[in-house]
């Protein structure tokens, strides 16, 4: 079984890496990547000018453009026999209202729009823990051994975020949960150059008990079916 994978983080991401380490146990992972960091662009397109595609070696290509382009000329010139396409890991959480301004996540919705099925995945990140993304493999893994066995659906692909837990916490439960609806607040600070966005305490973002938000606050790996038609 072929798997496209893309990100967001750019191609020498160690998500992207993490990723790949757990797509090999389920079929042969090709990776179609932006050449440098993407995000937070959502689901913009390069149309005026070319796009261009560059080797990076053994199934592994870059793109000159953003995570939905890599979709795009993936499915297109390098791997249309794919069966699924994966994307992340991103390097931060894509909980609730995030996912429309996710570049992770336009690469799979891009996808299902083609016909694809996909599965988007996010590690949210906690400033008192350091990341382990070998751990991060395991889980996505977990994941995927249930994910891929799935029956597909037009119109159907999965949002998953991972949760940063302590080096000693014991494995997560996947919990199947709704996108919560809250986005973050709109907070801007001044600076000399103009306007930054500020999105404040991330953790103490506004969320409903079940949701995504919730699920992987409260240490567990959330999976969101979400549906474009």
């Amino acid at each position: 079984m072929k798997l496209l994978l893309s990100n967001d983080d750019g191609i020498g991401a160690p998500g992207l890496a993490a990723l790949l380490a757990a797509a090999r146990e389920f079929g042969d992972p090709i990776v179609v990547a932006p050449a440098g960091p993407q995000s937070g662009v959502s689901h913009m397109i390069t149309w005026e000018k070319g796009v261009r595609l560059e080797l990076r070696g053994a199934d592994t290509f870059a793109v000159h453009g953003t995570p939905a382009d890599c979709a795009r000329l993936g499915l297109l010139r390098v791997a249309p026999d794919a069966k699924w396409v994966l994307s992340g890991i991103n390097a931060g959480g894509n909980l609730g209202a995030d996912v429309y301004y996710s570049g992770t996540v336009a690469a799979v919705r891009e996808a299902v729009l083609h016909g694809w099925p996909g599965i988007a995945f996010s590690q949210y990140l906690r400033d008192d823990t350091a990341l382990d993304w070998p751990r991060a493999t395991r889980w996505v893994a977990r994941v995927l051994a249930d994910l891929l066995a799935r029956p597909t659906e037009p119109g159907l692909f999965y949002n998953v975020n991972l949760p940063h837990l302590t080096p000693n916490a014991p494995e997560p439960e996947i919990v199947f949960c709704p996108l919560d609806p809250h986005p973050l607040p709109l907070s801007y600070r001044h600076g000399e150059n103009g306007h930054h966005f500020y999105d404040g305490d991330y953790q103490a973002r506004a969320r409903n008990p079940g949701t995504d938000v919730d699920t992987c606050f409260t240490g567990r790996i959330a999976v969101t079916a979400m549906r474009l038609f």
